[in-house]
């Protein structure tokens, strides 16, 4: 059975992240993203605290397209650290899971 993970990503507004999960879903590099349009991120850049509005993606796929999907996200992103986070799915229902490996390469 593949290893399935899901990958967070987070976009400064809903065109690029749109246009990120259209790309790794023409491409089969993942299954599904499911996208949060309004989450506020505090974090620290260039040694101070930041916040913004920001829309955060998650991916499901494969262990084995995440190399890919990192490139892919890499390539179309604005940000110069966008973030890439991979979190692995350790249990699931099976049909869904099933449904995941069935619409993947």
């Amino acid at each position: 059975m593949n290893k399935f993970n899901i990958i967070l990503v987070t976009a400064p507004d809903i065109k690029l992240a749109r246009n990120l999960a259209k790309a790794a879903l023409e491409t089969k590099l993942a299954a599904c993203a499911n996208i949060i349009p309004h989450v506020e991120s505090h974090y620290w850049w260039d040694e101070k605290i930041e916040n913004e509005s920001e829309v955060l993606i998650f991916f499901k796929t494969s262990e084995k397209n995440i190399p890919e999907l990192e490139r892919t996200i890499c390539d179309l992103h604005t940000y110069d650290t966008p973030e890439f986070i991979t979190v692995p799915i350790t249990a699931g229902n099976h049909r869904y899971l099933n449904w995941l490996s069935e619409n993947m390469k």
